[in-house]
């Protein structure tokens, strides 16, 4: 299973691989694999997607992404040498197999913000609909002194490295922040 076609995707350079999700970064991901992969299964359990109209058209145009709708993933399968392929499950009960050596996964996040949660439910700081914490381009908070960075805030990249930077980012504000505060 992969969940970075950027980071994960040249390994199926000239492959077929399948994407699992129906929302912006699913499609955005599909979109990118196919332009490496041979053919990109886009599997998804409704019969529509919850992503911008114009990146569902640039899909829908794209030869090599195959669209399986009303479908849910039912086993990913392999070898000792990784995923060989994958099994879905349509709205009727039919199984159908997909062969591919590789599985990307992109069917949303729950927001780990359950350290910002208070006693009467309410959020430290503010957060979006989704739970992601409002932070400015400094990982600030509405909360003065307290950031936040990685996939928790808003309009995080979902990578690694980027989170990293927002945390160097954070720890250097943290520190003119306290400065300020026993030198002001």
């Amino acid at each position: 299973m992969n969940y970075c076609a950027t980071c994960d995707g040249f390994f199926y350079k000239g492959k077929e691989v399948a994407v699992i999700g129906g929302g912006d970064t699913a499609l955005e991901e599909a979109l990118y694999l196919a332009k490496i992969c041979s053919k990109v299964y886009l599997v998804h359990r409704r019969d529509s997607f919850r992503s911008a109209p114009n990146t569902i058209q640039r899909v829908k145009k794209t030869q090599n992404i195959e669209l399986v709708l009303n479908s849910s993933p039912d086993e990913v399968y392999g070898d000792n040498m990784g995923v060989i392929g994958l099994k879905v499950k349509n709205t009727d009960g039919e199984i159908r197999d997909i062969v591919v050596p590789g599985v990307f996964t992109f069917v949303g996040n729950d927001v780990n913000n359950e350290t910002l949660i208070q006693e009467d439910g309410s959020f430290l700081c503010d957060v979006n609909k989704a739970g992601e914490v409002i932070v400015d381009i400094s990982m600030k908070t509405s909360v003065p002194g307290l950031y936040a960075t990685g996939d928790m805030r808003i309009a995080a990249p979902k990578q690694v490295v980027s989170a990293a930077g927002d945390g160097a980012v954070a720890a250097l504000q943290a520190i003119s922040y306290v400065d300020e505060k026993l030198n002001g």
